[in-house]
């Protein structure tokens, strides 16, 4: 979540999905790219809240060349792969996005 200390930036992003969980309006989608794809891994410490929130409806979409970056493709505990392509059209056809 931003740029800075990596341990801060996990603290931060886990508890941003756990807070989002409790709330009543979720997002429609997520998207995983760079390094956050890193985050389904089924090693992650916050995979257990993106699980939660995938049960919930939500879209977990992460980058399949970030995926395949990180050698990480056959690794995922939640969400789908997808192109950049995908991330791009999502992207332009919400009434929001938020970049973290």
């Amino acid at each position: 979540m931003g740029n800075g200390d990596q341990a801060l930036g996990l603290r931060l992003i886990g508890n941003y999905f756990n807070l989002i969980l409790e709330d009543a309006m979720l997002p429609k989608i997520i998207t995983f790219y760079n390094e956050g794809v890193r985050l389904l891994d089924k090693d992650s410490p916050v995979l257990e809240a993106l699980i939660a929130i995938e049960q919930r409806g939500v879209t977990l979409l992460a980058c399949k060349t970030c995926l395949d970056f990180y050698m990480i493709s056959d690794k995922m505990g939640a969400g789908i792969a997808g192109t950049m392509m995908d991330i791009i059209t999502l992207q332009a056809n919400a009434v929001k996005v938020i970049n973290l």
